[in-house]
Order: C-alpha cells, then sequence, then structure tokens
C-alpha cells in the first residue's frame, strides 16, 4: 500500500492568536442561546475541545468548551455557571459531525453535559491510521497545514476563574484550524485506501462504552511494589479506599489529598496513634492533620483484619498472565504468541498503521493464551479467529486484514495441507 510522504520540513508559520481574535467566554442562557443560532446557520462540521482540570479535579467534567463552525467562526462556553443546562447547544449540534482531537478523552466530559455528536472524525485517530510518524496536535497542524501552534496550557487548571486571557488564547487556538486539519488527513486517508478504515474506527470511538472501573485500582499506587506483607497491602487498600471517597466528595484529585509516598509510608509504619501517624511524612501537614481520624482509622480497619481478608500479595490475573511468565507456564502459547506478533508486525510495516491500531494487544494475547483450540481441521481457522476476534470488538477492516495472517501464524499445519 502506498503511503504519501509527509511534507518536507520547512519553517512553519507561527499562529499564536485567532484570525478573529479570541472570542468572550460565554456563561449566560442568553448567549448560549444565541451562540446555539449562530452554529446552527453555519455550514460543515463542526470543530470541538475541550478543557479539563485532570491532576487538580476528581472528575472528567469539561470546564471549557471551544467550538468552531464555518460561516459562525469560534465560541468559548463556560459550562460550570450553567450547571449542565446546554440544552439549545445540544440541538444545534448533537445532529453535525464533530472534529476532535483524540475525541475519546473529550466526549465523556461533554456526553455529561447532553453534547453527543452525531458521526464523529478525530484527527488524532486519522493521523495514526495515516501513518503518521507524529501524531500529537501541534505535530499534525505544522507538517499538514505548515503552522506552528506552540505548546500551552493543556496540563493547567481550568476549574481556574477567571480564566486567564493567555490561557483562553490557547483554548481558542486549538480550534482553530482543526477543521482545515481535517480536510487534510481525510485527503490522505481517501489517497490510501483507508477511508473506511477510519470511518469505522471513528464510530467505534464515538458509540464506546464508559470503562467500568476495575476493583483492585488501589493496586496501582506507586510504590506499593516494595511491600512484602499482606497487612501492608491491606493498609494501602483501606488507606487508598479512605483517599478516594475524600476526593471525590471534595472533587479534588486524590494525590492533592494524600500523596501515594505517604500511603506506603503509612503501611511500612503501621502507625497506632494519632502522634505516631503525624510522625510519618506528609501526615504532619496542615493539609493532612484535618484527617488524621480517617487516616487512622482506615489503618485500624486493616489491622483488624482476618488473615482470609487480607489481599493476596500479587494481583490475581483476569485473563492471561504476564508474557514474561507463558515460556514457562505454556510453552506452546508463549510460541504462538510470538508467531502472531511477529505477522501482525508484518502487517503493520504493510499497511503503514501501527501495530496496536491493528489489533489490540491485550485481545492478541487473550487469544494466543487459551482463547482457540491448539488445532483446527477442514477449514476451521479462519472462521475460529474471525468470530473470536469479532467477539472481542474487532472492527470488519481489522478482521478481513489479520485473520489471513493469523491463520497462517497460528494454524500452519492447515494452511500448508490447503
Amino acid at each position: 500500500m502506498s503511503v504519501p510522504e509527509e511534507p518536507e520540513a520547512t519553517a512553519a508559520v507561527p499562529l499564536l492568536a485567532p484570525v478573529e481574535g479570541v472570542p468572550p467566554v460565554l456563561d449566560s442562557a442568553a448567549e448560549i442561546t444565541d451562540a446555539a443560532q449562530r452554529l446552527a446557520a453555519g455550514t460543515g462540521p463542526l470543530a470541538v475541545d475541550a478543557e479539563r482540570a485532570s491532576g487538580f479535579r476528581y472528575s472528567n467534567r469539561a470546564y471549557l468548551i471551544q467550538l468552531r463552525r464555518a460561516g459562525a467562526g469560534s465560541f468559548l462556553i463556560d459550562p460550570i455557571p450553567l450547571d449542565g443546562d446546554l440544552e439549545p447547544l445540544a440541538d444545534a449540534i448533537n445532529d453535525l459531525e464533530w472534529v476532535l482531537h483524540s475525541a475519546d478523552q473529550d466526549l465523556p466530559g461533554l456526553a455529561e453535559l447532553g453534547l453527543y455528536p452525531a458521526r464523529l472524525f478525530d484527527t488524532e485517530l486519522g493521523g495514526r491510521l495515516a501513518g503518521y510518524e507524529r501524531v500529537g496536535l501541534a505535530a499534525m497542524v505544522e507538517n499538514l497545514l505548515g503552522r506552528e501552534l506552540r505548546k500551552g496550557h493543556g496540563a493547567a487548571d481550568w476549574s481556574t476563574r477567571p480564566l486567564p486571557d493567555e490561557w483562553l488564547n490557547y483554548a481558542a487556538l486549538d480550534v482553530e484550524l482543526l477543521l482545515e486539519l481535517r480536510d487534510a488527513v481525510a485527503l490522505d486517508l481517501d489517497e490510501q485506501g483507508k477511508t473506511d478504515w477510519a470511518a469505522q474506527e471513528f464510530e467505534h470511538v464515538r458509540n464506546a462504552e464508559p470503562s467500568a472501573p476495575k476493583s483492585d485500582r488501589w493496586r496501582r499506587t506507586s510504590g506499593i511494589h516494595t511491600l512484602r506483607r499482606t497487612r501492608q497491602l491491606a493498609i494501602v487498600r483501606e488507606l487508598w479506599t479512605t483517599r478516594d471517597r475524600l476526593a471525590r466528595l471534595r472533587d479534588v484529585a486524590p494525590a492533592r489529598i494524600l500523596p501515594d509516598s505517604a500511603i506506603v509510608a503509612a503501611a511500612n509504619g503501621e502507625p497506632k496513634s494519632i502522634a505516631q501517624l503525624r510522625a510519618l511524612p506528609v501526615f504532619g501537614g496542615p493539609r493532612q492533620r484535618r484527617y488524621s481520624r480517617e487516616w487512622l482509622g482506615a489503618v485500624e480497619r486493616a489491622r483488624a483484619l482476618a488473615e482470609n481478608e487480607l489481599p493476596p500479595l500479587t494481583q490475581p490475573f483476569d485473563g492471561p498472565p504476564p508474557v514474561n511468565r507463558w515460556e514457562r507456564r505454556d510453552p506452546a502459547a508463549a510460541a504462538r504468541l510470538q508467531r502472531a506478533r511477529s505477522a501482525m508486525s508484518d502487517l503493520s510495516t504493510e499497511v503503514s498503521v501501527p501495530i496496536e491500531n491493528l489489533l489490540t494487544p491485550d485481545l492478541l494475547r487473550r487469544m494466543c493464551w487459551d482463547g482457540l483450540p491448539r488445532t483446527a481441521t477442514n477449514g476451521e481457522a479462519p472462521t475460529l479467529i474471525n468470530d473470536f476476534l469479532a467477539a472481542g470488538g474487532a472492527r470488519d477492516w481489522q478482521r478481513t486484514l489479520a485473520v489471513p495472517r493469523l491463520v497462517e501464524a497460528l494454524y500452519p499445519a492447515e494452511t500448508e495441507e490447503s
């Protein structure tokens, strides 16, 4: 498959401010109604972006919404004073094609506000399918449009009010060229014969259900690997759960309530009084002292657990074990995975699509571990593999490409016979 080369590097023209100026922030019902009417009168797709406060807030809510449509211009909307009452806006834009970069990051927070796209174009995902080496927004704008978007305030606390003018300029620029970028990516996808692939991927993202939270998220506590006793793990679990509850109630990022390092320190120290707790790093600070009773209560609950109530030292597997254990536990499965990975790597190179976008690594591992019978006869292999991948969420285009390669990799004897 022929993949167009990205344009040769030339001096990009800096884009320092929106051509039409930074639009005002809209935060009243009347302003939203007026914006909705103007957007409805525009033409073509709608560029969409949203700013969250990851690392500062517990929730994934949108604290600023940026919109742009041909014939209507750009809009900055503050949904917080509106208390989620965006019905006029939803009526105007929910029937449109939305253009976002890394859509899966922003769609959940926008859905909380009743905003859903009828169709989707994800420029970041489109760039991956088109084989671009760099798919960040700034890199793609520079390579495809010859403009320079300078790094700004994406990691800032967007729950801040009022929002600084410099931040608003940055936010408006994020949608300034998004529609032009969409057209450039769409052209490359069309020339490579990947338009349908992209459409299937965009629809998959648009319809994706929120992932259910895992019950053992506490095991991701940084530094937990240094603990060697199950009682210590129980303390981590109780402190993590307490911190999560407090963070959710206050809508504050958990690490700002209590850092992971303090949780591990408490698991090591196993304090038996508030004085001992406050002697540990962080717990003596003014912000943590107010919750001393909460923290010590978590430690005491863990200490009171019976032995059969303590968490195991190693995390129970939901699916295959770590790949580095396959050779010892099931050499045949390890060999199958090696052949399957090699086949998918070759396919990735041929079609210029990252291997993880052809099939998710987890789905490939599950298939090679225990997802398929070890032998197949009478032409069963393609159906077996296709059905397994379909049940795992692989799209039609992915299965069309992957199944023949995986038949050769996983059932070589049948391939030779046929």
